[in-house]
């Protein structure tokens, strides 16, 4: 074994861990950081490495004392129950048993273990359960919503055979193309006979599709707004599919925009490492973000927002969110929901890989 292959082998080891490990230097530079800590403090080791700690990760502010500490020192320096925050605005904040350890040579090792990680995980596996159900109760509404589709479509057809005028057939066939609308619309509902194929799908191609439709519709004064990952792999899916889930999700944003004075929707997508879904643990998930800045939704619905039927407007449908939670699930996929006033957050994981860890 050369030394070259140890190190490959040593680097995924460290990635693997879910504790987050960063190194910094003498100058307190960050030298190397790993995949849990990327994912713990939403930034990548390619713009963190060989920067300043506090300027590549600035929650860390909170302990540059202890920090210059343990360097001039030498001394190892453990805390429990540190409040930080990820680099996203200050959105999200964790709390993190921080732990620090000087090497040789004047360098650094910085340690942190969340402890929520257990509720993280124990919610995830909740939530996935919880979308096993919501597919069922679609499933049944779809079966009702099938039958009087099929009467209505047929008696559009009785009904323009006896029209005397041929411009008055328009109306027929504006009724016939809604009824087809709507029953491909419950077909996937019901899910297909047999498993959509996936094929690698660009994910910023799809988003583009979306972006485009949700400016169209946007209110005056609403900004669509873009923030990609271009290192991105392609993800096997099925474009429509996930065209319809992002776009019901970024429609949902506009809503909420509506009555408000202007506003933002931003689409984001950023990858995710070891991360579980359905009690399976995936190596790399991607993350696609659609983030508003509305009102934000009510702490009482967070729970059931992605149930069918139930909406925050009075005019709602409470559809697009449980389809798209539907559409989601057919990719192995988890959809999540933060919010606060000006701030909400639909995050939708996706396996990069079809294969578990």
């Amino acid at each position: 074994m050369n030394r070259h292959t140890a190190r490959i082998r040593c680097d995924d080891l460290v990635d693997g861990v879910a504790t987050a490990l960063i190194a910094v230097d003498a100058d307190l530079r960050v030298d190397r950081m790993n995949a849990a800590a990327e994912m713990m403090f939403a930034v990548s080791a390619g713009f963190a490495c060989g920067a300043p700690l506090l300027q590549a990760l600035p929650a860390l502010g909170v302990l540059e004392g202890p920090i210059q500490a343990a360097l001039r020192g030498r001394e190892a320096f453990m805390a429990r129950d540190v409040r930080l925050a990820r680099n996203n605005g200050g959105r999200n904040t964790f709390v993190a048993d921080v732990s620090l350890t000087p090497l040789r040579a004047g360098a650094l090792v910085l340690e942190f273990s969340t402890r929520d990680r257990p509720h993280r995980i124990s919610r995830e596996d909740a939530q996935w359960q919880q979308q096993e159900v919501n597919h069922e109760m679609i499933r049944g509404l779809a079966h009702e919503i099938k039958n009087p589709l099929g009467g209505l479509r047929g008696a559009a057809q009785l009904l323009e055979r006896e029209l005397p005028a041929e411009d008055l057939r328009e109306f027929t066939q504006v009724i016939i193309r809604e009824a087809d609308r709507l029953q491909d619309l419950v077909d996937r509902l019901l899910g297909p006979s047999r498993p959509a194929p996936m094929r690698p799908t660009n994910i910023h191609g799809v988003l583009e599709h979306v972006r485009a439709l949700l400016e169209a519709q946007a209110p005056e004064g609403v900004e669509i707004l873009r923030d990609y990952d271009p290192s991105l792999p392609e993800v096997p899916a099925d474009p429509e599919q996930l065209i319809q889930a992002v776009l019901n999700v970024g429609v949902n944003a506009l809503e909420a925009l509506a009555e408000a004075d202007g506003g933002r929707v931003t689409l984001r997508t950023r990858a995710v490492r070891q991360f579980t879904i359905g009690g399976r643990r995936h190596r790399l998930v991607l993350r696609i973000e659609v983030c508003d800045s509305g009102p934000g939704v009510p702490a009482e619905m967070l729970e059931r927002i992605f149930f069918p039927m139930v909406s925050t407007r009075a005019d709602g449908s409470g559809l697009g969110l449980a389809i798209a939670q539907t559409l989601i699930r057919n990719h192995g996929g988890l959809i999540e929901c933060e919010s606060r006033p000006g701030d909400t957050v639909f995050a939708l994981y996706l396996p990069l890989s079809r294969e578990p860890e």
